[in-house]
């Protein structure tokens, strides 16, 4: 069964399963940089209401599954955490701050796809249900 949030005028389950690598495929995260990174990726998922249902930093790249509100896109999800992170990491360990000139620590695109409780066949066959009159193609008028 999917465990919905509730916001004041809105009940959801979105979640997301994010994947995003280093600039170069560099090897980066390992002991105390990891660490930090987890901290500040947990900080920033915090301050914009996101739930973390699950997350890996490998060597390169970092998965997380994310449960997330309505009113955050993916794209500014993403902005969020690189962002922050990166700044943050370049200042506290100025190792990672000369091997990533010009301040780019993840590389500029990431993975991201949704999942959920219910599938699409659900879905269509949920909307095929609500009414059988004056259809047209795949998107049909229910009668009052």
């Amino acid at each position: 069964m999917a465990y919905y949030r509730k916001e004041s005028h809105t009940v959801y389950d979105i979640k997301y399963h994010f994947v995003w690598i280093t600039k170069y495929r560099y090897r980066v995260w390992r002991g105390d940089v990891a660490l930090r990174l987890r901290e500040l990726l947990r900080q920033g998922c915090d301050v914009h209401g996101i739930k973390i249902l699950e997350g890996s930093i490998q060597l390169d790249h970092v998965h997380m599954l994310l449960s997330c509100s309505t009113n955050l896109s993916p794209s500014e999800i993403m902005q969020n955490l690189k962002g922050r992170s990166s700044k943050m990491l370049q200042e506290e360990y100025p190792n990672l701050k000369k091997k990533h000139w010009g301040q780019h620590m993840w590389g500029r695109g990431y993975l991201c796809g949704t999942i959920g409780a219910v599938d699409q066949e659900m879905i269509e066959e949920y909307i095929k249900n609500q009414g059988t009159e004056e259809s047209y193609d795949n998107f049909t008028i229910g009668k009052e």
